[in-house]
């Protein structure tokens, strides 16, 4: 078997503050082949944006990056010389940024800072650098392109920008691309074309991407592989049709009744929630960390939780069989929407399935 393009295990991330250590990643592990497209899920603080910082090496100074393994084809990311680092970003890996509008530089035209990444990457004059960032705009849907390369940052709309980042990403053919949430700004409309372009470039490249997101849907529509977030921990990974059909933490299947599903949710019903806030990370963390906000937490959960693993299908939780045992044995339950028919009902402009 290959080995895989992108492996790491055991990153942690800690960060000095005044009232203590913040200890805002902890043990993440997980492999990524050619051509794969893993999904990282969570709400916002969960530490998904920090793990992908971590990889491409762009966290700020003070915070404090340990793994006991983290490469790429083979590349120590932990030991690489920055000249080096340098030489694979926006090469062999790139990143679309969350926030088109603070990531591009208001003082350069759009086409300098598409053409940039190219003429510093590859043995490229300007002429053919410019060319292929006139085909990438036309291919993530910008009309009149050639014109755009002459316009500032402030001269796009926030969904134009969004598309620019998408592009720059895409200047060099990298191996690995590291999308943060990079269809927020965009209508759904363009959200599915965009997601098509990326899929249909992992496959054509043989690219491996990280995907971002907040949106299950999105997920459920391009991601081979799926990670679960949950406060600075992998709390559930596996193939992404495992993950929608038969979810094994309850923090999984609390984001799964939090998505409304055509035709099974009533027009005006509630939507699940989850109840309470994620818990504070300084100074030291103990047990499972989604005890407070769980319905079938015990005692047990204070102590050290056990990593089950099935196959390729991995979850944090002190149930050996996850909630098929805690939903048998708990007194009571919160109601809950069917969570397995997601799979069936997300929609799918890409014409995907989940097996």
């Amino acid at each position: 078997m290959d080995k895989p393009l992108l492996s790491v295990r055991n990153l942690t991330l800690d960060i000095p503050l005044a009232s203590g250590t913040l200890h805002a990643v902890r043990g993440i592990d997980f492999d990524l082949n050619r051509g794969e497209t893993l999904g990282i899920v969570g709400e916002s603080g969960s530490g998904k944006s920090l793990t992908s910082l971590a990889i491409m090496g762009l966290l700020g100074k003070r915070i404090r990056r340990k793994a006991d393994r983290m490469t790429f084809d083979g590349i120590d990311l932990t030991r690489i010389a920055a000249r080096d680092l340098r030489r694979l970003r926006g090469g062999r890996m790139s990143m679309i940024f969350q926030e088109p509008m603070t990531s591009l530089n208001p003082a350069y035209t759009i086409g300098d800072q598409l053409m940039e990444a190219m003429l510093l990457h590859k043995p490229a004059g300007r002429r053919a650098a410019r060319a292929r960032a006139v085909e990438l705009l036309e291919k993530v849907g910008i009309t009149a392109a050639e014109s755009r390369l002459s316009q500032f940052p402030h001269q796009l709309s926030g969904g134009l920008r969004q598309r620019v980042m998408i592009a720059m990403a895409l200047m060099c053919g990298p191996e690995l691309i590291i999308a943060d949430e990079p269809t927020t700004a965009l209508d759904v409309t363009i959200q599915a074309q965009i997601l098509r372009l990326l899929s249909d470039l992992i496959r054509e490249m043989n690219m491996a991407m990280i995907l971002i997101t907040h949106d299950l849907g999105v997920v459920a529509r391009v991601a081979d592989k799926v990670a679960v977030m949950y406060a600075g921990e992998l709390v559930e990974t596996g193939p992404a049709a495992n993950i929608f059909s038969a979810p094994s933490h309850p923090y999984t299947r609390g984001l799964l009744r939090c998505i409304p599903l055509p035709g099974k949710t009533e027009r005006g019903s509630e939507l699940g929630t989850i109840p309470g806030i994620v818990p504070s990370l300084v100074g030291e963390v103990s047990g499972c960390v989604f005890r407070t906000r769980c319905g079938f937490a015990g005692p047990a959960c204070r102590e050290a939780v056990p990593h089950h693993v099935d196959g390729d299908h991995g979850f944090r939780c002190v149930h050996p069989d996850g909630m098929r045992h805690a939903e048998a044995t708990a007194i009571s339950r919160p109601p809950a929407a069917d969570e397995t028919a997601l799979a069936d009902h997300v929609p799918s402009p890409l014409g995907r399935g989940l097996g």
